[in-house]
């Protein structure tokens, strides 16, 4: 389904639905080339499995530039954070602008609105999201702007929001997170609901191999499993002797420079 997006002159630009039909013709997250980004083949996967319990994708597309932004979200109930959240529609993620030309038109306000309609159609209890300020998390004003609150809050400083439709609802929360689990050695946390968690991650162990640091790899195979992180970002998280020191993707050189700091203290 395509609808064009209202605005003054961008009529090559639309929103349009991913589906398990056509994900592969526009991609995920600036990625393409399926047989050149295991990032994708992973991502579409996981896209196909939880797109029958209503996961949807809606994204800016010009005819010129390509694939210029997305919104991404699900029921509450498979969240890939850890969060308490059924009963709400939870956005995984959103961002508009691989070139800048595409920024500050409305578009990203656009695609909330559309999440914000199917949250209605399904008689949900409202809208929720995930914010930091930072990488890979959405900045909050846009969200505060549209009626969204802040309704608890997780270390070191993310917040959940809720839009809610009835002001009586019980509101979303996170999750107890514990690294109690997590003390010894190097733990890198990772789904596939984020493309950018494949990349260097291997790099990463092998650094860790040649430091001889003990490491261990999980990979987060649902939406259960996703909200028992003790990382409020969800799908990506790095941990050494119990302490996070990162909270998102990172290339192998960042985490080289964290690993000599923290040795160092």
């Amino acid at each position: 389904m395509k609808s064009l997006v209202n605005q003054k002159n961008t009529s090559d630009v639309q929103n349009i639905d991913l589906t398990p039909e056509n994900i592969a013709d526009y991609g995920v997250c600036g990625y393409k080339d399926i047989k050149k980004h295991i990032e994708i083949t992973r991502k579409i996967e996981w896209f196909t499995e939880y797109y029958k319990k209503g996961l949807r994708t809606k994204i800016i597309f010009s005819q010129k530039s390509g694939y210029q932004g997305m919104l991404e979200y699900i029921p509450g109930k498979f969240a890939h954070r850890p969060v308490d959240a059924d009963g709400y529609m939870f956005i995984h993620c959103i961002f508009v602008g691989f070139k800048n030309e595409y920024k500050g038109k409305g578009y990203a306000s656009s695609l909330i609105d559309e999440c914000i309609k199917d949250a209605g159609k399904e008689d949900m209890h409202g809208v929720a999201v995930v914010v930091r300020k930072g990488p890979f998390m959405a900045d909050k004003d846009i969200f505060l702007k549209k009626g969204f609150v802040s309704v608890d809050n997780a270390p070191p400083d993310f917040e959940l929001l809720a839009l809610k439709f009835n002001k009586l609802t019980v509101s979303p929360r996170f999750k107890e997170m514990s690294l109690d689990k997590y003390q010894n050695g190097l733990t890198i946390i990772r789904s596939a609901q984020c493309p950018y968690s494949v990349k260097n991650v291997d790099a990463i162990l092998k650094t860790a191999a040649k430091l001889k640091i003990k490491s261990h790899l999980i990979d987060i195979k649902d939406s259960g499993i996703a909200q028992q992180t003790p990382c409020a970002f969800g799908t990506f998280c790095i941990i050494y002797n119990g302490e996070v020191i990162s909270y998102h993707p990172i290339s192998n050189t960042r985490f080289e420079n964290i690993i000599k700091n923290y040795k160092v203290k």
